[in-house]
């Protein structure tokens, strides 16, 4: 059996998250079957990081294994012609068996999108979250630098999360905005579930005023998801990127239509 990795995109809209459930529309089942298709045979998929109902991927990673050979072109265009339309394949290698989409990888990047303005949006209404108070985006990345570092974050996991330790290291949190949108890009190894869309529910609340700005570190030292703030919604959340050792080369995709 040989192990293929994939670069797969898609818009999380009409998806039930990433893992297969049970009648459900999940992007693991559309994508399994596909590739169960083109290879022939059933196929067992891994990825790099499950996503929620609604979240968005520009670069999540998976893989499988086969019997079947086949060129990574010929994966590609195999696959994409057996994908709906709101997913897809970006690329195709062949790796060793050593390779994990999951254990292998050393970082993941999350990118959250906020349109703060007074109007809602018609096209982006899927994909950013309105907000329309003003948000100071100075307290905001005040706020996050406090949640940089190896913490608990048992505060910011949801109550489903099966993840054996709440403990995580964040290696960034960046706060930028351009015209009317605000990014938050969030770096670490991996995340709790939730994890991404609560820190940006303190963050957006410290941004309004709500709570200052230290209040990040109080939620994050409790301990207690009750002491924080709301789960933002899943829509402006987008999985941009996985890291893994170099020795894999596993190829990189441009994240240019949410990233300026």
């Amino acid at each position: 059996m040989g192990r293929v990795a994939l670069g797969v995109e898609y818009d999380g809209t009409q998806f039930s998250g990433w893992q297969i459930q049970k009648e459900q529309r999940t992007v693991q089942g559309c994508l399994t079957k596909a590739i169960s298709f083109v290879a022939n045979h059933p196929v067992k998929t891994v990825a790099a990081g499950r996503t929620d109902s609604g979240v968005h991927a520009l670069q999540q990673v998976a893989h499988f294994d086969t019997d079947a050979i086949r060129e990574p072109h010929n994966w590609i265009l195999g696959l994409n012609t057996n994908l709906p339309s709101d997913m897809n394949v970006v690329w195709a290698k062949t790796v060793d068996e050593t390779f994990s989409a999951r254990f292998s990888a050393v970082k993941r990047a999350y990118r959250y999108i906020i349109l703060n303005r007074v109007s809602r949006s018609s096209v982006n209404a899927n994909r950013m979250w309105w907000y329309f108070q003003k948000l100071d985006v100075d307290l905001m990345q005040a706020a996050a630098d406090l949640l940089v570092g190896h913490h608990d974050f048992s505060a910011f996991r949801a109550k489903e999360c099966q993840a054996k330790s709440p403990f995580k290291t964040m290696e960034s949190i960046t706060v930028s905005v351009r015209g009317d949108c605000i990014a938050i890009d969030v770096i670490g190894q991996s995340f709790l579930h939730h994890m991404v869309r609560n820190i940006v529910g303190v963050l957006v609340l410290i941004g309004e005023g709500k709570r200052p700005v230290y209040w990040a570190s109080e939620v994050l030292e409790s301990g207690d998801r009750a002491h924080g703030g709301i789960t933002s919604p899943p829509e402006g959340l987008y999985f941009v990127d996985v890291q893994y050792p170099d020795h894999y080369e596993i190829p990189t995709v441009s994240t240019f239509p949410v990233v300026w």
